[in-house]
């Protein structure tokens, strides 16, 4: 291979490579479109600085140039550093575009603040010229006399640009409407009120101010459907009555097994005092037998106290209505 040739080819590779090189850090064309369409951006400065910033110079003078069509006045170094920060240059672009056509104050400072924060910058002007409506799942509660009610409400609302910073969002407005509801129909003295007139709950529930702190302003609430549910309060009443009754029950339960024992401590005690006079009786001929031979009892006293024995029981017999010794009644 000729040396002279393999020098050409290695000049030409070399600038090749340097030509890509140039154009990729230096985009002519893209500078081209710019100067076009009347903005105004330096070739090194600009569109080299952001190659080495690894920024991509075609979103940000694109963006440019759209923000300079739209007549929003809008710095290159302001939507490079928007983008470094992790922003959507071309959102919070067309969310500018948007507010002004719609005559919504919004400045670029606010609006990356907005995008920052997570939000859709877009979305929420979107929101604040079209409202926007949301339906709460339904919402139950009971009335003063018992009776549930469900009710569901449709909520119309505009976005609040002042508040899309640290403002809370669609879920605490439904809890919040559902907490109006549940008090609303709490407070009537029958489900009847909240079934003839359900604009009561939002007209209660739209004085509470439920959009204070919040991202979002309520236009309006309707109710968009009420039923009846259940009778809470009958069903209270019988679970009441159920459990006095199991209650009673055991009660009752416990003062039998109260008697029982009582019971069965009086059979005991009268076995017990059974055991001691049959105990006693055993220790009389003992006793007897005792005098007997001790000389204290005679055979002449021992027949008389026989005598007497016979006597008493003849005249209980009698005093009874029996014959002693037949054991018939006896007829005067």
């Amino acid at each position: 291979m000729n040396p002279i040739s393999g020098l050409s080819i290695a000049i030409v590779v070399a600038g090749l490579i340097f030509l890509i090189m140039f154009f990729y850090f230096v985009p002519l064309g893209l500078w081209i479109t710019a100067i076009s369409s009347g903005v105004r951006v330096r070739i090194f400065n600009d569109l080299v600085g952001m190659r080495l910033r690894k920024v991509p110079p075609d979103l940000i003078v694109r963006a440019k140039i759209t923000a300079i069509k739209a007549g929003i006045p809008v710095e290159i170094p302001r939507l490079e550093a928007h983008y470094l920060a992790g922003g959507n240059v071309v959102k919070v672009v067309n969310a500018l575009i948007s507010a002004n056509k719609a005559n919504i104050e919004l400045d670029f400072d606010k609006a990356s603040a907005i995008d920052l924060a997570g939000r859709d910058v877009l979305e929420a002007v979107r929101l604040s010229v079209n409202p926007k409506v949301i339906e709460t799942p339904a919402v139950a509660a009971v009335a003063r006399n018992g009776i549930q009610v469900r009710a569901v409400a449709r909520v119309t609302i505009r976005a609040n640009i002042e508040r899309l910073v640290g403002g809370a969002g669609e879920q605490t407005i439904l809890a919040r409407v559902g907490e109006g509801i549940v008090t609303t129909i709490g407070s009537s003295d029958s489900h009847k009120e909240v079934l003839e007139s359900p604009d009561r709950i939002s007209k209660t529930v739209l004085d509470k101010g439920l959009d204070s702190g919040t991202a979002f302003e309520i236009l309006s609430i309707d109710i968009a459907d009420v039923d009846i549910g259940d009778n809470i309060g009958a069903k209270l009443q019988s679970d009441q009555a159920e459990a006095e009754l199991k209650v009673a029950n055991a009660k009752a339960e416990e003062r039998r097994a109260a008697a029982i024992a009582h019971e069965q401590e009086m059979k005991a005690r009268v076995q017990e005092m059974r055991a001691k006079v049959v105990e006693a009786e055993a220790q009389i001929p003992l006793a007897m037998a005792e005098a007997f031979r001790s000389g204290r009892l005679g055979v002449m006293d021992y027949y008389n106290m026989q005598n007497v024995m016979a006597d008493t029981g003849m005249r209980k017999s009698i005093a009874e209505g029996s014959s002693p010794d037949t054991g018939h009644t006896i007829t005067p």
